[in-house]
Formats: C-alpha cells, structure tokens, sequence
C-alpha cells in the first residue's frame, strides 16, 4: 500500500498468547470465545504485527514484537512460537536488513512491543537495529523505569534501557508530526501511561496503528478492553473518540496482535460500534 511517499508493509514477527479473560476484561467468556478460542490453559492466540514504512531516505519500523530473549520458563508460559516467521525474516523477505533500518517508532515499552528492539551479541545488550534512532514517549519512558508492582512485569527493562544507554533512544513530545505530515502521534493513557498510536495518512488513505488500545479486530465494541489496562475508563472515551472519527474519515485499523485479521474498516448502526469489512493485510 503507498500512503504520501510511503510504501507502507504489514509484517508479522511472531506469535504468542495470553489468558484470553485479561485479554477481554469484564466480557464473559462465552463472548470472546466465538472470536477468539482459547486453549486448555484459557489463553488466546496472538501475533506480534509490525508495519514498516519505507521511502527513498528512510526504512521506519514501528514496534519490535517479543524479541528472543526469553527463558525456557516464559515461553512456556506465553507459548512464544517463532516457527513462522520472526521479525529478521520478514523484514529480509522484503530485502531490508537490521541495518537498513533508519527509524524505530515504539507505541510503548510493553515487552510484546519493544522485545525485538534489543539484542544479545557477545555477552552484552545492544541495539537490534544498529543504525536506527529509537522514539517513544518520554512519559512512556519514565513510567516503565519506575513501573508499579502491577504492571512492572510489562516493562522489562532489558528491552529498552540499552537504548538510552547506547545514546539512541529519542523523546518526542505529544501530538507531534514526524519527520514530515504522514505520520502524526495520537497520545493515550488508558492502557498505559504515554501510549503513542501512530496514524499515517494522506489525501486519499489513512491508516491507524492501533497498538494496544484496539490490539485486535475484536476489540472494536466500547465495552471489550483488557483487564491490563491502567484506566480502563480513560481507555472507553479513547476508544469512543477514535473510533467516531475513523468513521467520519474513513481511516483503516490496523492490529497490533489479531491472530487472523491484519486491518479492518469501522462502522456504526444505533447500538454499537462494529467492523464493517476485514482485511488480512494493509
């Protein structure tokens, strides 16, 4: 898909899963499962999804999914399953190398966000991406080196500490333009503190990275928000906003973690919000 000077592409980078009842917060079980099985352990399956952007001066990665360092005990746990794909395979069925990378747009530090961003290379932490600036919010930032005994098990900060010890990782501040006035910052706080959407667009086409406030095509209704977010009321007016004004524009979703559907178009009838028509990719 072209967006402005954009080749914009969806690519996967692995799969897991979560207990599908935080997943879907108050929504009763016999809801989600009809989208969303769940396994014997109760746990949905999800993928990492990534979109790359690519012009002639930049090749703009946006988040890193799960990344491989991972102990024998947390895969087990979140079933990382890498058999597919990984993030260095999609990006190389693309002909782009970890080098070509010039950017990386993180929506936040979430291990099944920023994992991919850093890597083990002889005996030490580095930058994945060894020519790359990393962004995310410093708000983000700070929340996650300082993360709370509920959600410090989300901020690993081996995935992004590196990153500002290595000078690499930027601030930017909120409802910023980057680089140019195809990609714009949409700042909440519902799911996280300093959760950045990213929205690329031009005349005729807008896409919304959805990350994890719609982070699959399930959670679309008002009601259907994860039991991981902070804010869970402060996550339904984001949602409300957004999703009344993709409606009025025209805008695609694109999810972060839906296991089967890359992007959809929203609608509205008198009792809800819904997904109008599904797309496997962008």
């Amino acid at each position: 898909m072209k967006i402005g000077k954009y080749t914009v592409h969806s690519i996967l980078s692995g799969g897991f899963k979560l207990d599908g009842g935080a997943m879907f917060g108050i929504i009763p079980k016999p809801l989600w499962s009809k989208s969303n099985p769940a396994d014997q352990l109760n746990r949905i399956s999800l993928v990492t999804r990534n979109l790359l952007l690519v012009s002639d001066t930049r090749n703009i990665l946006i988040d890193t999914g799960m990344g491989d360092k991972w102990n024998d005990k947390a895969k087990e746990i979140y079933e990382i399953d890498f058999s597919n794909c990984t993030l260095e395979r999609s990006l190389r069925s693309l002909s782009i190398e970890p080098s070509d990378i010039t950017d990386v747009l993180l929506t936040h530090l979430h291990f099944d966000h920023t994992g991919g961003s850093t890597k083990w290379e002889n005996g030490k932490l580095v930058p994945s991406f060894p020519n790359a600036k990393y962004f995310v919010a410093k708000k983000n930032y700070e929340w996650g080196i300082h993360a709370t005994d509920r959600d410090k098990g989300s901020y690993l900060t081996e995935n992004f500490q590196p990153l500002f010890e290595n000078g690499v990782l930027h601030f930017f501040t909120e409802n910023e333009n980057l680089f140019d006035d195809e990609i714009e910052l949409i700042n909440v706080n519902g799911h996280t503190i300093g959760q950045n959407l990213f929205k690329i667009f031009d005349t005729d086409n807008t896409l919304l990275y959805c990350g994890d406030l719609f982070p699959t095509s399930s959670h679309i209704p008002l009601p259907y928000i994860m039991g991981y977010d902070l804010q869970p009321l402060i996550s339904l007016s984001e949602k409300k906003k957004l999703l009344t004004v993709a409606i009025e524009e025209n805008w695609k979703f694109v999810f972060e973690h839906d296991p089967f559907f890359a992007a959809a178009e929203i609608s509205k009838n008198e009792k809800s919000f819904f997904v109008h028509q599904k797309f496997e990719t962008v």
